[in-house]
């Protein structure tokens, strides 16, 4: 039986594209990497602050998409469920390596702290995001995961949780620490 091929002539949905990869077109796989690639670097280069670790975990989610894009139903975007592959295989990573986020009793909610750097990004220079990108990258790795999940990504903290296995006290308090830290190493800069 022969692999079913995608036209190219014309723009092709990522549906059409991910059927025919999960029927054996390795044409149609390769252009839904291409057509991806740097999404998940740059997701990945966020969750993990290094350039090597990015790249190889960019592979690593490729490995994944090849081996479960059968599974994929359609029940949402391509890229919602790709998003969703690869923060998992960055916290996966994070697990085997043991890092451990800070647990906490606290319950308050710390959502309503001053804007965050990233909530004004449109209003800063491209040096000024340099530095926010360097902070980020100096936070502990459990602040940062929330972070990134919570005010990036735009996760709630409740999916934040579930992801991670923690309370949602301990994401909130994860968070608001991760901020004070980046305020705290903002200001040192300046």
């Amino acid at each position: 039986m022969m692999p079913a091929t995608v036209e190219r002539s014309e723009p092709v949905s990522d549906l059409d594209l991910v059927r025919a990869a999960a029927a054996g077109d390795a044409a149609a796989f390769e252009q839904l990497y291409h057509l991806h690639n740097r999404r998940v670097y740059s997701l990945c280069l966020r969750m993990l602050s290094s350039g090597t670790q990015a790249e190889d975990m960019t592979q690593e989610v490729f490995l994944q998409v090849f081996r479960k894009i059968g599974s994929f139903r359609g029940d949402s975007a391509f890229t919602t469920w790709l998003h969703r592959l690869t923060v998992n295989q960055v916290l996966m990573h994070f697990r085997k390596r043991g890092v451990k986020l800070e647990h906490t009793s606290e319950e308050g909610d710390f959502t309503n702290v001053v804007e965050t750097p990233l909530q004004s990004t449109r209003r800063i220079s491209m040096v000024d995001r340099l530095d926010l990108d360097k902070a980020i990258g100096e936070l502990p790795p459990g602040y940062r995961t929330v972070f990134i999940l919570h005010d990036v990504e735009g996760y709630e903290h409740e999916e934040i949780s579930g992801l991670l296995k923690v309370s949602v006290g301990t994401s909130k308090s994860q968070l608001h620490k991760a901020r004070m830290r980046l305020r705290d190493l903002l200001k040192s800069k300046h």
